[in-house]
């Protein structure tokens, strides 16, 4: 597990799980949201932020979190790791409503700097329609890995904790 894939609905537990990866494994973690976002919010101009992708998935070692499907065959093709947190509908809206509350205002450490958490309703209606409008493009493509890459499909906070468990075991 050298080069690790995270990906899943916003709120299913990218950053958290990938941050708890890093301090096991120690391996460099990328948060995709601060590399595409500059202050206030402006997002990364496309060929530029396929070139940055290209850039990151050249290094040994990572761990890089988010999904940005324009960028994810780029990921795919270097990544060994690919991890699917693919929790409930009603859990990633509620994590995701929890964070705008608790964090309103305040920049999150898997953020951007200058990008505060804000309420945006294009974004919420976005996490509502996820596992209908995201999910299949997403299972076709991880169904379709090449078989030397690992998959591991987390379906629930259970399922997350014992593959963190197996990970520390195996890191001993």
């Amino acid at each position: 597990m050298q080069r690790v894939m995270v990906i899943g609905c916003c709120g299913a537990g990218k950053s958290t799980l990938s941050k708890q990866l890093h301090q096991i494994l120690g391996l460099e973690l990328i948060h995709l949201d601060q590399q595409y976002f500059s202050p206030n919010w402006v997002e990364m101009e496309a060929s530029a932020w396929d070139e940055k992708v290209k850039e990151l998935v050249q290094k040994d070692t990572w761990i890089i979190d988010g999904n940005y499907n324009r960028t994810m065959d780029i990921r795919l093709e270097k990544a060994d790791t690919v991890i699917f947190l693919d929790q409930p509908r009603w859990k990633c809206f509620y994590r995701v409503l929890k964070r705008v509350i608790t964090n309103y205002g305040q920049v999150r450490p898997d953020m951007a700097e200058d990008c505060p958490e804000r309420f945006d309703l294009e974004f919420l209606i976005y996490v509502a329609r996820f596992h209908k409008d995201k999910r299949p493009a997403l299972l076709k493509r991880i169904q379709h890995l090449d078989t030397n890459k690992k998959l591991y499909w987390l379906k629930n906070d259970k399922a997350v904790n014992d593959f963190l468990e197996n990970v520390e075991q195996e890191k001993l």
